[in-house]
């Protein structure tokens, strides 16, 4: 698992490159991803500090995510499902000049389209503001006026991590899985240091972190290039909407956008309902998210970062058992790691909140309203992780009509859910309703592919399943006898709550796989 440059000789143009085993590229992606998801959490604690839940921090979270919502369309979203199985498919017959053509004209057609976009967003930016935040305009000036002048700042972040996230989909499709997985550590370093050494440089210090953004996709886009140059694929942008290529990822992405993307649109209406709600509401979802966003990257997306180029190859070898064994191989592991990872989030909720957030601005009755939204998005962590995992099986067969349906069908079940949950649960109605339609979009998804047979249960589940359930059982019996109570952990000090949350984390852990090993689980009877 080398991601040195290479020679193209000896790289872009040879099949015989034997790729690593699936559950040691995850755990190398994972690990990344965990790296990276730490320093978002630092990054976050430092927000959180500086910041707390107030009005600056409310206009920050909108400015960002907006590009960051459209970047998860364009770089690990919609694109790379298109992407990748048309250059897998270009890989199978050997040609490296096809392959070359083919990124060329990739490069040159989603350059012109983000550079279009993000010009008519920077002059479109009050515009944007009041769509995604309508209650910053109808009820806060001062926080209206902000969230634009940040705005266009951000969105340029959108071209530079798109095109980084182009690059990486070629990396990844050659296997080389750690610069890509690295990459994201460079937005939170980025972001810590706007903090601590840009800030005293501008008049309004929230203004530091829009900054620290547009910094970050300049360098995760200069990582990327020496190593594509190592392959031999270093592009040089051509138009090509005409290109046979081209013509069909744009017609595998245009459905994909919605049908991959379904729980950040959610995430993203979360957002617009919420700026209507009052003041901190935006930020308590933001903080509760995030926390979800640990284990979903560092394994849910891990895993589908992995599978997909993977099930594209054996999809465009016509092997179907290979395809039914990897997609079940991903479900399992998936189930392993979600599924504890889900309860630990509803049972530590305040202690994790505590822990790395209530410091500096942050308060005691923000902990509470934190807590309360990541309770009911945790309830939908496994599923969140399932569509991960799910929907790369239908990309890689360049098979998008499917997941769009089902996506519309998840969309209109979140916003009637919405409606029916904001007004007794506030801004954690809005995210029970985002984890339930989350439920919807993966059980159709299960469902589509077992009817098409396209995955198989193979033996073994009924046992895996009761293990598990044991297992889980007992980790949650732990948690709860050994943890303090929230009036204890606000009481102490900063090394009390790391030193008592490091306790229960490892504990929890060393119970949950310990039961698992006693009921008969090893990780050798999971490796694909």
């Amino acid at each position: 698992m080398d991601d040195s440059p290479q020679k193209p000789e000896k790289t872009a143009d040879s099949q015989s490159v034997r790729p690593a085993g699936l559950l040691r590229s995850s755990l190398l992606v994972g690990c990344m991803t965990m790296l990276s998801r730490v320093l978002g959490l630092a990054r976050d604690v430092v927000i959180a500090h500086g910041f707390g839940a107030g009005a600056s921090a409310d206009a920050f979270f909108v400015a960002f995510k907006i590009p960051n919502f459209l970047r998860r369309l364009f770089a690990e979203g919609a694109f790379a499902q298109a992407f990748v199985p048309v250059l897998s498919e270009y890989r199978t017959k050997g040609d490296m000049a096809a392959i070359k053509e083919l990124v060329d004209r990739v490069a040159g057609s989603l350059g012109a389209i983000l550079l279009g976009v993000t010009l008519i967003a920077v002059a479109g930016a009050p515009l944007l503001a009041m769509v995604f935040a309508p209650g910053f305009y109808l009820q806060d000036e001062v926080k209206y006026a902000l969230t634009v002048e940040m705005l266009r700042i951000t969105f340029p972040y959108l071209m530079l991590i798109s095109l980084t996230g182009f690059a990486g989909s070629i990396l990844n499709s050659y296997d080389r899985f750690l610069v890509p997985a690295f990459t994201p550590v460079l937005l939170n370093l980025s972001l810590i240091g706007s903090v601590f050494w840009l800030q005293p440089w501008v008049d309004t210090p929230v203004m530091a972190l829009a900054w620290g953004v547009l910094i970050a996709g300049c360098c995760q886009l200069l990582l990327q290039l020496p190593f594509l140059m190592g392959l031999g694929l270093m592009p040089n942008p051509k138009f090509g909407f005409k290109h046979d290529g081209v013509r069909r990822i744009i017609k595998l992405m245009l459905p994909a956008i919605f049908g991959v993307s379904v729980s950040q649109i959610n995430l993203l209406l979360d957002t617009v309902l919420a700026s209507l709600l009052q003041t901190g509401s935006v930020s308590w979802l933001y903080f509760s998210d995030r926390l979800v966003e640990l284990p979903l990257g560092v394994f849910g997306i891990a895993i589908a970062t992995v599978i997909l180029p993977s099930l594209s190859r054996k999809h465009a070898n016509d092997s179907g058992d290979e395809f039914a064994l990897t997609l079940d191989w991903a479900l399992r592991m998936v189930l392993l790691i979600g599924l504890p990872a889900a309860l630990a989030l509803w049972v530590l909720a305040e202690p994790l909140i505590v822990t790395l957030f209530q410091y500096g601005a942050m308060t005691a009755r923000d902990v509470d309203m934190t807590a309360f939204s990541l309770r009911a998005y945790s309830f939908g962590l496994l599923a969140f992780m399932l569509i991960k995992v799910l929907a790369p099986g239908y990309f890689s067969r360049q098979d998008t009509k499917t997941p769009v349906v089902i996506g519309i069908k998840a969309m209109a079940a979140n916003m009637v859910m919405n409606l029916m949950f904001i007004y007794p649960l506030k801004h954690a109605g809005l995210a029970l309703a985002t984890s339930l339609s989350a439920f919807l979009n993966a059980g159709l998804l299960l469902h589509g592919l077992i009817k098409e047979g396209v995955f198989r249960w193979q033996a073994g589940w009924l046992l895996f399943l009761l293990r598990l359930l044991v297992a889980n059982g007992l980790m949650v019996l732990a948690l709860f006898y050994f943890s303090a109570s929230a009036d204890q952990w606000l009481a102490w000090g900063l090394w009390p709550r790391v030193w008592n949350l490091t306790l229960l984390c490892v504990g929890g852990v060393a119970v949950y796989f310990f039961v698992l090993i006693l009921a008969g689980v090893r990780l050798s009877h999971l490796r694909h």
